[in-house]
């Protein structure tokens, strides 16, 4: 074994000794760097330390609706297939009408969680979705997508969970009074991924100082946030790391940071990085042990979906949530990779010592942050218990969603 490995097993052994700590950045990079497959086990009996300190025996994940509120954007990442022009096939703005549809068979599975996701203000680049708008009666697309939250809050079961890109203090305070919680995914603090043929070529809102911004502008508002990275799209091991410390500092200084997102690149045919190499099994655990040990008491969370078959092999790596899983819905993001049922996702998480909890969109313990931001918000959320609110009806009828999947010409297989 060579000396540098011999430090890194020590320094990791020493970890699962140690108590909440977290690690410092130049130990994170060496142990992201150290490709001797010896030391995993160790790095892994730490992160799974640390989580057990942090919240133990307990998995948890939010049984949601995915609502493509519009797939036209006005960026043009290297790795997306979500996002169209106008014109395209496949290009859509959901009504009003369509949205609620989902809304209410999601409710009646259980769902609690509505996820709008939508283009970054695709109307500043495209005519046809200012026509669509203005058809709609709205000004942009954050009035529609603000309209569609206090919809769903006023006539549903379900709780909102907005991720629409780029936005302003002013939007970040209007949302937050028409939703529990909020995302952004950071992805990366590398700036070199600007660069002609990289990940973020042609996508200027992926730029990390206007992401930081917002999030951080959320943070000064006491509004429950999502973030996180994605794994994989040219970044080192430096910058991959800088992005977790940029967000346990923020956290640090505002308290707002409901829980981090580590996502494996996935390569997609037809696009710029359909040839890509995706991170594989093993990077994939070192990177979620590393920010495990980097955030010790903050929630991370991987998704399944995308590290099928091996996805029970996360919770080695120090995760203590799933995400979002949908009865109903497919990834619209990653359409090639359904979720798994949530009796397979039950029964792998068991298999692996811990009991798995449905929850909120928005975490417990940022419910206060949440209910402050209106009245509405902490009515619903006063009423909200164990991952459940009034009028939900079915949280434990899984078995029902393929036959839902079907009449709304979704993929039951993505249940």
């Amino acid at each position: 074994m060579s000396p540098f490995s011999q430090e890194m097993l020590c320094a990791v052994e020493e970890l699962q000794n140690a108590g909440a700590e977290p690690i410092s950045r130049e130990t994170a990079c060496q142990l992201l760097q150290a490709s001797d497959a010896a030391h995993l086990p160790h790095l892994l009996a730490a992160a799974q330390s640390a989580r057990a300190r942090f919240k133990p025996a307990v998995i948890t994940y939010s049984r949601k609706v995915f609502l493509p509120l519009t797939n036209l954007c006005r960026d043009y990442c290297g790795y997306c297939t979500f996002r169209r022009d106008p014109g395209q096939p496949g290009a859509h703005t959901m009504t009003p009408d369509e949205v609620m549809e989902v809304v209410r068979a999601g409710g009646r599975l259980g769902c609690t969680e509505a996820l709008f996701s939508l283009g970054d203000k695709p109307e500043r680049l495209f005519p046809e979705m200012r026509e669509t708008l203005r058809r709609l009666g709205y000004k942009s697309t954050l009035h529609y997508l603000e309209a569609m939250c206090e919809k769903v809050l006023r006539e549903s079961s379900l709780l909102p969970h907005p991720n629409p890109g780029l936005m302003s203090p002013e939007w970040l305070e209007r949302l937050a009074r028409v939703a529990p919680s909020i995302g952004l995914m950071l992805e990366t603090t590398s700036t070199r991924l600007f660069a002609k043929g990289a990940a973020h070529d042609n996508a200027p809102d992926k730029d990390p100082a206007k992401r930081l911004r917002v999030i951080e502008e959320a943070g000064r508002r006491k509004i429950p946030f999502t973030t996180g990275i994605l794994v994989g799209i040219g970044e080192t091991i430096e910058e991959r790391v800088d992005a977790l410390l940029a967000i346990r500092g923020l956290h640090q200084k505002y308290g707002h940071i409901q829980e981090v997102i580590v996502q494996n690149f996935r390569a997609k045919p037809a696009t710029p990085m359909s040839r890509w190499p995706e991170p594989d099994r093993n990077e994939m655990l070192r990177t979620l042990a590393v920010a495990r040990l980097l955030m010790p008491a903050m929630n991370i969370q991987a998704p399944p979906n995308l590290s099928d078959p091996y996805y029970a092999d996360l919770l080695d790596g120090g995760i203590n949530d799933w995400g979002g899983v949908s009865p109903l819905t497919p990834d619209f993001i990653n359409p090639e990779k359904p979720w798994p049922h949530l009796d397979q996702l039950r029964q792998r998480t068991e298999a692996k010592g811990f009991q798995l909890r449905q929850r909120l969109p928005v975490y417990p313990e940022f419910a206060a942050q949440a209910s402050a931001h209106s009245d509405s918000l902490r009515q619903r959320l006063s009423h909200c218990r164990d991952g459940a609110c009034p009028a939900s009806g079915a949280a434990s009828r899984v078995s029902t969603g393929k036959s839902e999947s079907s009449m709304l010409g979704t993929s039951g297989e993505a249940a």
